[in-house]
């Protein structure tokens, strides 16, 4: 981490916006209103949005066009007609009036309070291309002559403003893989040289991602923008993202859509993560008072599992605008804080709430320089979930976090092919296809089991070698599946269950937890060396993280009930939810106190019993309303809708 990066310090949060002008979107720069951006600013600081995203846009500050000669030969590159000045901008094809217009931007963000993150190679904007016109036909993250004008474009910039003290992180630029459709390698090499121009300049700021949509087999992958960077970001719109658009905007699967991706991120990258774009994308999607629920519920759960900070998307509104790319997408006009005569919005509101909350939460911690800060401790975690080829790795990823979350899990992840982290619980959910995983990862897994771990295993369509040795069951016959199973539990309870293979199974040395009617097994455990062995037989992870209304709502499943049947908790912890609703991140403050974040992932008023062996309810702090009382063995609690309460509780 750089050394004055306090804005994504672990344990502390921040909220704030992506922005562009009221009046004139991404022709702001051309357009520049000063007064109407001290307004613009004027009205968030009053709502307590003290982090800004903000953009340069390419195509304004380095006007560069080619100048052709006879033949259509290629002769010179001017700042639009002018030649370029022997100027230090002018090397930098950047035009000195918008860098200055840029000053005056930092100087009204420093005076309201704003801390800026700086999206510096922004060529990509809300669904239209912004490049400079003498880029237009050339690879934007590939051509050589390109990649030379950014470099001195970002040099510039970063050299001239980082000591400004409105300045807190860069960003490569917004979305810079929309750009191009390039390789791995060429991604790596791009994000590396920018982020290396940026250092060369500034090694006090910390550089961030700006990137989305990324996977381990993806051209843009989290592990490679880990390496590379300080800090990861997502972008988890619901309408945007695989699987996520499914439920109701304030259900549960909807609210832990961010978490979730959030996690996944940090896991893989190995570096801290924060909400950089989030909305609702629009009264289509849902109403004002709905889009403030969700709001309010993603803060709070994005904050309990330590990331950094939440920017929606985006200050203003953009309805009037009638230049592209707003006269093309509907989708980029009612995405503001504000309304367009100024009023503020609900979710702006429960932005602020949440934001007073964190600017006075404080959980006694004595940091490093010996003063006490307020800071959240980091939560206890539970399992490192494996995922592999073969399998839809973004749904079983959010699958098994939603189920984890019922079940009173808290998972991290890590990809099969990287170093795993040691961990007393891995999970390998929904295994999928003939190469399902390496037969090397698999037996370093065992050795972990043997030595004392635990594995839980949840199988897809998947031909696994070895596997009787370890789950103690082994398949009689295979076919595919012409009905779905109902499933009894220990208890008694049942679910209906489906898959695409129906594998008839016998049982050599496991228990069996659960069973079907014809008397297959379900899930079962075995022992394994010093370790044992969990065995679903049902891909349950793709069914919560790719359908509608299998994890929350009328008609939910109840999938969550394989993971509690299963012994996967991390024995550190002290506190249970006899809800699936009502979870609970668990955080450590002293030898004999813990800090509890408790939420309702719902939409209903909701009560709970929180279970905490030999820990007492000492202190409530209440956000959003709601109750805690402390009864034997725990306390209750009565949560409204999609909110949440912190509460102390001490030995």
């Amino acid at each position: 981490m750089k050394p004055n990066d306090t804005l994504f310090t672990s344990g502390k949060y921040f909220t704030g916006c992506n922005y562009w002008a009221s009046h004139a979107g991404t022709n702001m720069w051309i357009d520049w209103r000063p007064d109407v951006v001290d307004e613009d600013m004027a009205r968030l600081a009053e709502h307590n949005v003290r982090v800004m995203r903000m953009f340069p846009n390419w195509r304004d500050f380095q006007p560069l066009r080619i100048h052709y000669g006879g033949g259509s030969h290629e002769r010179e590159i001017r700042l639009r007609e002018d030649p370029l000045p022997f100027t230090e901008a002018g090397r930098a094809g950047v035009d000195i009036v918008m860098a200055d217009r840029f000053a005056q931007f930092c100087d009204l963000a420093e005076k309201h309070g704003i801390k800026l993150i700086v999206g510096l190679v922004t060529g990509w904007m809300s669904g239209r291309m912004h490049m400079p016109e003498a880029f237009q036909g050339k690879g934007l993250l590939t051509d050589p002559l390109v990649i030379r004008w950014q470099i001195r474009f970002v040099r510039y910039m970063v050299r001239r403003f980082k000591d400004h003290p409105a300045i807190a992180a860069w960003d490569l630029g917004n979305e810079c893989n929309c750009m191009q459709g390039i390789s791995h390698d060429a991604a790596y090499l791009w994000a590396s040289t920018i982020t290396n121009t940026i250092r060369a300049e500034d090694k006090e700021h910390p550089v961030v991602s700006g990137m989305h949509g990324l996977s381990p087999t993806a051209t843009w992958s989290p592990e490679d923008q880990g390496e590379i960077l300080d800090i990861l970001c997502t972008h988890p719109y619901p309408v945007f993202t695989p699987h996520c658009g499914t439920d109701p905007l304030n259900e549960m699967k909807s609210i832990l859509h961010s978490t979730a991706e959030s996690v996944l991120y940090a896991s893989l990258g190995g570096k801290p993560c924060f909400i950089e774009e989030a909305g609702t994308l629009g009264p289509m999607i849902a109403d004002e008072d709905i889009a403030a629920d969700y709001i309010r519920a993603c803060l709070f759960s994005t904050w309990a599992h330590d990331l950094r900070g939440f920017v929606w998307w985006c200050a203003n509104e953009q309805e009037l605008l009638t230049h592209t790319p707003y006269d093309w997408d509907a989708v980029e006009r009612e995405l503001g804080l504000f309304h367009t005569d100024g009023s503020p919005k609900p979710v702006v509101g429960a932005m602020k709430e949440f934001a007073d909350f964190a600017d006075s939460f404080s959980a006694g911690v004595t940091g490093a320089d010996g003063e006490a800060g307020n800071t959240l401790p980091t939560y206890l975690q539970d399992a490192v979930c494996i995922l592999t080829a073969g399998q839809d790795l973004w749904a079983t990823a959010y699958g098994a976090f939603i189920l984890g979350k019922q079940a009173g899990l808290d998972i991290t992840y890590a990809w099969h092919l990287d170093e795993i982290p040691q961990s007393p619980v891995y999970m390998l959910p929904n295994l999928c296809g003939l190469a399902a995983i390496e037969g090397h990862v698999l037996s370093e897994i065992l050795r972990r089991v043997e030595a004392g771990a635990t594995l839980y295993v949840s199988l897809g369509n998947a031909l696994m070698s070895p596997f009787s040795s370890y789950t103690g069951v082994k398949v009689k016959t295979r076919r595919q599946r012409t009905q779905g199973d109902r499933v009894t539990f220990a208890d008694g309870t049942t679910a209906d269950m489906w898959s695409e293979i129906k594998n008839q199974y016998e049982v050599t040395t496991a228990k069996v937890l659960a069973y079907t009617a014809d008397g297959n097994p379900a899930l079962t455990v075995n022992e394994y060396g010093k370790g044992k062995v969990y065995f679903c037989a049902y891909p349950i992870e793709s069914d919560a993280g790719c359908h509608a209304g299998m994890v929350s709502g009328e008609g939910a499943r109840d999938l969550y009930r394989f993971y509690a049947a299963c012994d996967l908790r991390n024995s550190e912890k002290t506190a249970k939810s006899d809800s699936p609703y009502v979870c609970v991140t668990e955080h450590i403050k002293s030898d004999n106190e813990r800090i509890l974040a408790v939420m309702n992932y719902s939409p209903e008023e909701r009560s709970a019993h929180i279970s905490c062996n030999s820990y007492t309810l000492s202190e409530v702090l209440t956000i959003h309303g709601g109750t805690a009382a402390a009864v034997d063995g725990g306390f209750d609690v009565t949560l409204p809708g999609d909110t949440g309460l912190v509460v102390v509780v001490r030995a």
